[in-house]
């Protein structure tokens, strides 16, 4: 019973560790961009003058996370320079990941769309198009940065669970490291699509993360500490965001979701770490076609979470 007890204390003081960091770093560097962030205010749909600052403060607080993770998960047991250590790959593929993402993101919102051309690519196709048509655009450089992360953490998490089951097939573990990578970049991308309106994006991401945080048995630790860190980041954010003071912007919205589709992506069950790789994937698909902000304004539930706190 005391034993119990103390690893329930223990995990408890880890998950609150991860996300106390996760929030400080995301609520100082905002902050510390106030007096000197002109360059990154933008016109959001209501017409007010916002701040990217918090975009910027929550891919700190996420890529903050990632580390701390990695510094918690390293197997205590393992030499001190073996490279690299079990457990530290997950805290690197996160960190990777989150990193790729909010990088992509700032240098989309840098480029305000300067190298769109004369029509502006929106979504997946058109910037894909734009490709085609020997454009690139800022999206097809998120595209690559952000897959390039997610493939590289997916190859990480691949080789983790690997490590833990004693060695698998060759076949098995490129099969899970591409769906690991399809799940961190999708959500990366989806939590992106998300933040059209003050607070959505944030507020999916703490529905999600929110539950993870039960995730059970020792393997689901990283799970836990990194859903921490995502809802450390986004609580934190989410004030300023719903005041419209600040906006995540891609550089927020990027990062904050590439933490979380890691979080998905390690998860021990692999159902679930399918679904999330379905669900990424279709709503990314699906809002090719359909407009998110009409399905939530059309369903009455989704519409009151949507407003909620939100300033008039």
């Amino acid at each position: 019973m005391a034993g119990t007890i103390t690893r329930v204390g223990t995990c408890a003081r880890r998950l609150a560790q991860v996300g106390i960091k996760a929030a400080g770093v995301t609520l100082s560097w905002s902050t510390s961009l106030a007096p000197i962030a002109q360059g990154l205010e933008r016109t959001n749909f209501h017409g007010r003058t916002v701040s990217l600052r918090g975009g910027v403060g929550a891919a700190a607080g996420a890529v903050m996370a990632a580390i701390e993770v990695g510094r918690l998960t390293r197997d205590a047991s393992a030499p001190a320079l073996s490279a690299p250590r079990r457990g530290a790959r997950v805290g690197l593929a996160a960190t990777l990941a989150t990193a790729a993402g909010g990088c992509a993101g700032l240098v989309d919102d840098l480029d305000a769309g300067a190298h769109d051309g004369d029509a502006p690519a929106k979504g997946l196709k058109g910037h894909l198009s734009a490709l085609a048509q020997g454009r690139v655009t800022t999206g097809v450089l998120k595209i690559a940065v952000i897959g390039s992360g997610a493939l590289i953490g997916g190859v990480l998490l691949a080789r983790h669970r690997s490590a833990g089951a004693g060695g698998r097939p060759l076949a098995a573990s490129a099969a899970d490291a591409v769906s690991s990578a399809v799940v961190i970049a999708s959500w990366a991308n989806l939590l992106n699509l998300l933040d059209l309106r003050p607070g959505r994006a944030l507020k999916a991401a703490s529905i999600v993360s929110a539950p993870l945080l039960a995730t059970p048995g020792a393997d689901g630790e990283p799970t836990r500490l990194l859903a921490a860190g995502t809802l450390g980041v986004s609580l934190t954010a989410l004030p300023e965001d719903l005041l419209e003071n600040t906006m995540l912007g891609d550089t927020g919205a990027n990062a904050v979701g590439a933490l979380l589709g890691t979080s998905l992506a390690c998860h021990p069950r692999p159902v679930v770490r399918a679904g999330a790789a379905l669900g990424g994937v279709g709503l990314i698909l699906i809002s090719e076609k359909v407009s998110f902000s009409r399905v939530i304004a059309d369903t009455p539930v989704l519409a009151a979470l949507d407003g909620l706190g939100r300033r008039p």
